[in-house]
């Protein structure tokens, strides 16, 4: 189908989801009142100059119908607020409707825009057959360059579109979180958009080693960021 808005882009997605089954958390959806095939794309601006890209979405994602309203997209959510002077007390941090303003200042979306089963990480398959899709997401309707990547899958899903052996190498390493990688998307039309990638451990409670100082590391990010050259 020809792809000329988002709301072309969904029914694409949706299309491709029903074209061959895959593990979605379908209980969730039911729970939640949402059809397991409608696709949560992403959330936030399309203006933004950051996107921020996590794996795939929780049970709080698909209860919202939004990326990154749990535990760890609370966490970016205060981050985008404060970084642009707008603190949000941490008492009110509970409470997803306080941190709607985030929303104003990035494009939030995922690898996946569906839930797994038990929120394992999707196959490398299913990540492939949903990729042209975000691609078409991050070069075709953002209008954005910089983004931060949350957790492993996030950031290796660019790998194809950087230098190999910056990924190879730096980017198998903790210096990746203090580092930029520059990419190189292709675009339908064929010249490929230009992004530059900063990545970033993922914000679970469950990520012991990071969890603590994901907020400072995130603050960093976005500092570099909004600063510009």
């Amino acid at each position: 189908m020809s792809i000329e808005t988002i709301a072309d882009l969904i029914e694409a997605v949706r299309r491709e989801t029903q074209s061959e089954a895959f593990p979605i958390d379908e209980p969730v959806y039911r729970r939640a009142g949402r059809d397991p095939i409608d696709p949560i794309l992403f959330g936030g601006s399309l203006e933004a100059p950051v996107a921020i890209v996590g794996r795939d979405l929780g049970k709080d994602e698909v209860a919202a119908g939004q990326p990154l309203i749990g535990a760890g997209g609370r966490l970016v959510r205060l981050g985008l607020l404060a970084a642009h002077g707008e603190p949000v007390e941490r008492s009110r941090v509970k409470d997803p409707l306080s941190l709607q303003g985030a929303l104003a200042y990035a494009l939030l979306t995922n690898t996946v825009p569906y839930k797994p089963p038990g929120n394992k990480a999707y196959a490398e398959s299913v990540r492939r057959r949903f990729r042209p899709f975000l691609a078409r997401l991050l070069t075709d309707f953002w209008r954005g360059d910089q983004i931060i990547t949350l957790g492993t899958e996030a950031f290796q899903w660019f790998e194809p579109y950087g230098r190999p052996d910056e990924f190879s190498g730096l980017g198998r390493t903790d210096a990746r979180f203090d580092s930029v990688f520059s990419c190189q998307i292709p675009t339908a039309s064929g010249s490929p958009r230009h992004v530059l990638v900063h990545p970033l451990p993922h914000p679970s409670p469950l990520n012991r080693r990071w969890y603590s100082r994901f907020p400072e590391m995130l603050a960093n990010r976005l500092a570099d960021i909004l600063k510009g050259p």
